[in-house]
């Protein structure tokens, strides 16, 4: 039963009592009855009256020392205040609180578990694939081309194209790119139109010499002798014996020509004029409508292959999202000093976030009250302790009760 009827109905019990003993016959007990109830009657009335106080002017009479608690209400708030921030919720108890928790464990705790459910797996695939779609590409391109522009303007090519150099010889690219380049001239070396274009060639020039006296004449023997399929039949040979000498390794003439690619490479470093033409070459490219569209285009593809496997990882059920977050667990577990580092550090964070913004709890307590009218704060403070103090009035109705019985007794006596 609610407490406020159950008072109600104390009090009325009390004033119906002492009503009916006034007509009844007069006796030691219905002397004794009256005297209790008479008592718990003005008890009853009594508490009613100091309870109602608290709240408001009994019958609206504004009566002195009444609605004890909209008259008080500022000094009751910034009582409440004081105590929410200096007893209830001050900083040394929320700051020890903080320091027993072991945050960055708890978080992986309960991320783990939750990262366990595929269905948290497949939400999170979900957010990148929407991350994904809605990236603005195309605002992203003039961005990404002013910066490439500007690493370029600002990049020095000559050391970039020394050092560039300096790695590819050390790694043998130099004599990979000559073999490379024999390979393929062995290849087309080899072919049979290969031989009769040497041939026709070879004719043709033979054909052209003119010389006089036995010299020329033995030339002429020679050119009679030989026609277009055996002269590129002997340059065919040539031209690959050749090229097979070049690719053996401790050959004298490929040491020359990788000595000379060298020396070459190195004079294009050097030469300003040439790196100078090569930037402003870059720089007209990268600036160009042209390669705005190209940079879109190739984001745009990159954006359809990640949106491939995503789909793919959210019908394996998020499988590749727990493996990385799993990978990344075990690997900051083998490192327990950089975990109580980084809990330092986001405890200390933590800490001074709360002592910076400590006074905002009473701020925020004094606003939300201040949003309340009288009617409304009354309510709620009823609602809050009304309930316990309604018990205040059923107790004095009692208690005066048996105090009267007690008191007529002794007059009777």
């Amino acid at each position: 039963m609610n407490s406020k009827y159950l008072a109600g109905i104390s009090l009325a019990l009390m004033a119906l009592g002492f009503v009916v003993t006034l007509f009844l016959p007069e006796n030691a007990l219905v002397y004794l009855l009256q005297g209790g109830f008479e008592a718990g009657l003005v008890g009853g009335i009594a508490d009613w009256f100091a309870v109602t106080a608290l709240f408001r002017h009994p019958f609206g009479i504004p009566v002195p020392h009444t609605s004890l608690l909209l008259k008080n209400r500022d000094k009751i708030v910034q009582s409440l205040i004081s105590a929410m921030e200096n007893e209830l919720l001050n900083k040394e108890s929320i700051e020890n609180k903080l320091r027993k928790l072991n945050i960055l464990r708890v978080v992986s705790s309960q991320l783990t578990k939750q990262m366990s459910r595929k269905k948290v797996r497949r939400t999170i695939v979900d957010l990148l694939t929407q991350l994904v779609l809605r990236l603005p590409l195309a605002k992203a391109v003039p961005f990404i081309q002013s910066w490439i522009s500007e690493y370029i303007r600002k990049a020095d090519f000559k050391a970039a194209a020394e050092m560039v150099i300096t790695k590819a010889m050390n790694d043998g690219y130099d004599e990979a790119a000559l073999d490379y380049v024999l390979k393929e001239a062995s290849k087309w070396a080899e072919r049979p139109e290969t031989q009769s274009m040497l041939g026709k060639l070879a004719s043709e020039k033979l054909s052209a010499v003119n010389m006089g006296g036995l010299m020329g004449f033995a030339f002429q023997a020679f050119a009679g002798f030989m026609n277009e399929e055996k002269l590129g039949a002997i340059l065919q040979n040539m031209l690959l014996s050749g090229i097979r000498d070049l690719q053996t390794g401790d050959n004298a003439y490929r040491e020359l020509i990788v000595r000379e690619i060298r020396i070459q490479l190195f004079q294009l470093a050097e030469n300003d004029s040439q790196l100078t033409t090569l930037k402003e070459w870059a720089l007209n490219n990268v600036e160009g409508e042209g390669a705005g569209t190209f940079m879109q285009a190739r984001l745009e593809d990159i954006r359809t292959l990640a949106l491939g496997k995503l789909e793919e990882e959210r019908a394996n059920g998020g499988r590749m999202v727990f493996a990385l977050y799993r990978s990344i667990i075990r690997h900051l577990t083998k490192d327990p000093e950089w975990i109580e580092v980084w809990e330092s550090r986001l405890l200390s964070s933590i800490i001074h976030l709360v002592e910076s913004n400590h006074y905002r709890i009473g701020q925020l307590v004094k606003e939300n009250l201040d949003q309340m009218d009288d009617k409304a704060l009354v309510r709620m403070m009823e609602e809050k302790v009304g309930k316990d103090l309604q018990w205040i009035r059923v107790n004095g109705a009692l208690c005066g009760f048996v105090v009267g019985i007690i008191l007529a007794l002794i007059q009777w006596v």
